[in-house]
């Protein structure tokens, strides 16, 4: 493993698989089975369950939980605070979970303390505002807000709001359907 940085505190499995470049930060914790690609930032307080899968250049925010069952693609940010389920009918006295799968597709950003719960796709470069739970699938480019999560637009890849399918930031154009 070359130029993997690991925190002292954090707490990395042997079992778990860490990519070049990535760094775990004070805190995390990293299970079993985990893996985690290539040029990841993992920050305070992280925790990463067990066979969870995390592409490449990742940048997961302090507090987050990333829940057995989760699959995070390349190029996703995950919010400060925000968590995912991953169980439809939890209870504590049920030992036989019943995991569901939940996957945030390549380039999707979910903003701070936004929970997403078991069994939804976030498409591709989606966008997830603050504090919203999404309880259905968000499609690519979406702009999401609110509880429930509901579409109010469309985004670029570079993460700004189009207007009329054009971003303002880069000036790319989009013909984007469903809104």
């Amino acid at each position: 493993m070359s130029d993997i940085y690991i925190h002292p505190t954090a707490e990395v499995s042997s079992k778990a698989s860490i990519g070049d470049g990535t760094k775990i930060w004070n805190q995390a914790q990293v299970r079993e089975g985990a893996i985690v690609g290539e040029g990841c930032i993992i920050s305070k307080n992280v925790y990463i369950d067990e066979n969870v899968s995390i592409g490449s250049h990742v940048k997961i925010q302090n507090n987050v939980n990333v829940y057995h069952g989760v699959t995070v693609e390349d190029d996703v940010f995950l919010g400060p605070s925000m968590t995912f389920t991953n169980d439809m009918f939890p209870r504590a006295f049920n030992n036989e979970w019943r995991v569901s799968e939940t996957v945030v597709k390549k380039g999707a950003s979910i903003g701070a303390n936004a929970t997403i719960r078991c069994g939804v796709t976030i498409g591709r470069y989606a966008t997830v505002g603050c504090g919203s739970v999404v309880t259905k699938d968000v499609p690519e480019y979406a702009l999401v807000v609110g509880n429930p999560a509901h579409q109010i637009g469309w985004v670029c890849e570079c993460g700004f709001k189009l207007n009329d399918g054009v971003c303002p930031e880069c000036g790319k154009k989009y013909s984007m359907k469903g809104e």
